[in-house]
Parts: structure tokens; sequence; C-alpha cells
């Protein structure tokens, strides 16, 4: 696969801030950049990462946020900083952030949405747009935004991802205007006259039987009832184990689905709780049908997704992914982090394992999304 000419991508696993900076500025400086993309292990020392960004990049747009594990050329990564490059050539960028999550309004992330729009439109010279969500990965608050965001973007497609603390669940963090922010999100569009695909992976299929919910307390995400029963007796009824028997594990290998115009998206389960509730990773309402689903081949699903796209886009630049954290520790477990993390590689894929990902105006989990950018047609000056 030819070397990407308009994106340049970068990774450190030096475990202080500045050095690990310097070295990723080394890999990704190039004349005209448009915009520097990142993502980091919350272990750093953030002020200093932030000031060294700000040094190295100054007068260029970065964002960037926390994670739960970075994606970048060596493929999957733990405790370092991985980040990419946009020629100015070859990509327009504006961004916009939303603070104060815990207040969130539909209309007004609606309009924030059609304000970076607008500012993108009057500056952008030819070529399609999309758009990449970061949103605070603890924030409860990714169903509202997404929704509104998307709806506000009209056609324009967005995917994204919720930024983690490497499993510690304390606090994730957002890097925007020089400074990492939480409690925030970040929108970024991306203007280019090179061809994308919105990608979008997952490895679980339903199961026949159907679930209702019956009860919830949907601000928490905890499904109190399904099928007018305690939502953890009627969910390890289908597992076949005994309520007192289930583990994370169950939950990973045999998460819920709900179907959204046709497809199946995936609604993870957090943990069980006491009082027979079970929490989950994505809010669930009252009257919701869902279905348990069991998991196939993730490896070769992913390497379909991406030879389809390159064979779409008559080569990849790049692509920018966003993986859900359980995705990543389930290849752990079954031994193929190796052979993911060369498929990544092979595909110029950069990104991170998330808390959750976005795709249109949905929020999901153990699923990968993402973009894959196509070489073809990329010699624009």
């Amino acid at each position: 696969m030819k070397t990407a000419k308009y994106m340049h991508r970068g990774h450190s696993d030096a475990a202080e801030a500045r050095a690990a900076v310097a070295e990723l500025y080394e890999q990704v400086a190039q004349p005209e950049l448009a915009l520097v993309l990142f993502f980091c292990s919350s272990n750093y020392d953030l002020d200093a990462l932030a000031d060294e960004m700000n040094r190295r990049f100054a007068g260029v747009p970065v964002i960037g946020c926390t994670s739960a594990g970075e994606i970048g050329p060596a493929g999957y990564l733990n405790h370092s900083l991985v980040g990419v490059s946009f020629s100015a050539q070859a990509f327009t960028a504006e961004t916009g952030r939303i603070d104060a999550l815990n207040s969130f309004e539909i209309a007004t992330g609606r309009a924030f949405a059609e304000g970076v729009l607008e500012r993108l439109e009057a500056r952008q010279q030819g070529g399609s747009a999309f758009g990449l969500l970061l949103i605070d990965g603890l924030s409860l608050r990714e169903e509202p935004v997404t929704h509104a965001l998307q709806d506000g973007l009209g056609a324009v497609p967005m995917f994204g991802g919720s930024a983690g603390d490497d499993l510690k669940f304390q606090s994730t963090w957002i890097f925007h205007e020089g400074r990492f922010h939480t409690d925030s999100a970040v929108l970024l569009l991306l203007s280019t006259p090179l061809p994308f695909r919105i990608l979008r992976s997952q490895h679980f299929v339903a199961d026949g039987e159907r679930l209702v919910v019956t009860e919830v307390d949907a601000a928490r995400r905890i499904v109190r009832e399904i099928n007018g029963r305690s939502a953890v007796q009627e969910y390890a009824r289908l597992v076949g184990v005994a309520p007192g028997q289930l583990t994370p594990e169950h939950f990973a290998s045999w998460p819920v689905v709900v179907m959204i115009d046709g497809s199946d998206f995936v609604r993870s389960i957090q943990h069980a709780n006491p009082d027979g509730s079970l929490t989950f990773f994505c809010a669930i309402d009252e009257g919701v049908v869902l279905r348990v689903a069991h998991g196939v081949d993730l490896l070769a699903r992913m390497e379909a997704e991406f030879v389809e796209a390159e064979r779409e886009l008559g080569g990849i630049e790049g692509m920018l992914v966003c993986d859900c954290i359980l995705r990543n520790l389930e290849i752990s477990r079954n031994g193929k982090k190796a052979a993911v993390g060369e498929l990544f590689q092979r595909f110029h894929a950069l990104g991170f394992s998330t808390y959750g990902e976005q795709l249109g105006g949905v929020h999901i989990n153990q699923t990968l999304t993402g973009i894959a950018i196509g070489s073809t047609g990329a010699d624009l000056g």
C-alpha cells in the first residue's frame, strides 16, 4: 500500500509527556497543516502534554482526547500518544466545543452543529465533508448530544467516540483550544476532495427471543425489568446461567441489540446490581424491544469491512477509528491482538479504544466506527 501523502501518522510510548509530544511532532509535522488530531493515555501529565502541544504546534488547530488504549502505526498500544496531521492541501477543518454537558439541550446542540457547518462551508473549496465527535465518556449524555448534532449536520455523515481514562472510570478529557476540558464535547468537521467511506464493524448476531424493556431509569442507564420480570433474572435465563453466577464475561459475550432503521445496534451491559437491575453503557427507554446476541469472528468481520472500503475507494490514504474498549479486551482474551494490530497497520488506521461509539445520530457499544479516506486522485498539487 502506498505511503500516505496528506495524512501523516505518528506515535510515542515515551513515559514523559513532553518527550512523547516531541516524538509525535517529528513524525507528523508537514507544511501547511489544516489540523492535528491526537489520542493519549490519561496517565500522562495532561497539563505538561497540553503545554508542549501548544508550543510544538503553535498556530495550528489541535484536538484530541484521553483514551482507554490507543491505535496507531504500531497497532494496538497502551499508555502512549498517537496522532495524525492533515495537510491543508487536501483538507479544510472547522471545530467547535460544547461545555456543561450536564445541562445540554437538544435545540442548542442542533444550532451549534449548524453553526460549525456554516463556518466550514464559508471556507471550503469543493469536496465533501464529514464529522468526528469526541465526547466525555463519563458524561452519560452521548445519546442526546449525538442525536442533536447529527440533526444539525443534516446529510453530512458523523461518527465518533467517547473518551476514556484507561479503565479508571474517574475523569475523561477532551482537548480543544489549547487545553483539556471535562464535561465537554468537540465536533470536528473536515472537508476534502478525497473520497471517503464511513465505517461500521460489529460482530454480534441477534438471537430469536424478543425482550421488552418494562421498567427503566433512563437517566442512569438502568433497566429494572425485562418482560415484567427482574432484569437480572430474565437476562440470566436467556444466557442459561443462574442470576448469581453472571459475570462480566457473560455481558461481554452476550450483549443485547436493538433494531434501528432495519439495522442492529449493540447495547452493552456494564454490570448487574444487587436489586436485580442491570446497568448499561447506553441509555435504554421503556418499551424498547431487545434481543440477546452472540459473537462471530471479529477479525474476519473487520477485515471484510476494511477490504470493501479499499475496493470502493481505490486505495486508502488513512483511516480514523473509534474502537470499543470491550472489543479490545475481547481481542486480548482471544489472543488476536497482534493480528488485529497488523490489520490496523495494513490500512493506515489511527484511533483509540473508547467508552462508547457514535454513528449518525446513534450512540452504541462493542462496535468499531470510523472513516476510510481514499487516495485515488490524491495528487492535489
